[in-house]
């Protein structure tokens, strides 16, 4: 499945709902959006709902990881929101979790 991003506020949080496979192929487009959210909300904490996704490889952790730092750069924050327990597994074993908090829920 292909994947997309849905842009809504939550709770005075912006989030970035991801739906699909978050691999090779989509990490081109994952990184314009995200860069495209961050540039539009400088100072802003920006969360990144993977309850939607079905694959999430090391280029779109790699992706992840880069527009955390890039919220940063504009004074503000990313946290990844994630339910399920084999992805959060995955972001625990990869130390993902200790760049980016990790949530699971948005509220």
């Amino acid at each position: 499945m292909a994947m997309r991003t849905t842009v809504s506020t939550v709770a005075g949080a912006i989030v970035v709902a991801l739906e699909g496979s978050v691999d090779l192929a989509a990490v081109g487009t994952l990184h314009g959006d995200l860069t495209r959210v961050i540039r539009r909300h400088p100072g802003d904490s920006v969360v990144i709902d993977l309850d939607g996704i079905d694959a999430l490889d090391d280029a779109g952790l790699g992706v992840l990881l880069g527009a955390a730092a890039a919220a940063r750069d504009s004074g503000g924050d990313l946290e990844v929101v994630c339910n399920r327990s084999s992805l959060r597994e995955r972001l625990e074993r990869t130390r993902f979790d200790r760049a980016v908090t990790v949530r699971a829920t948005i509220a």
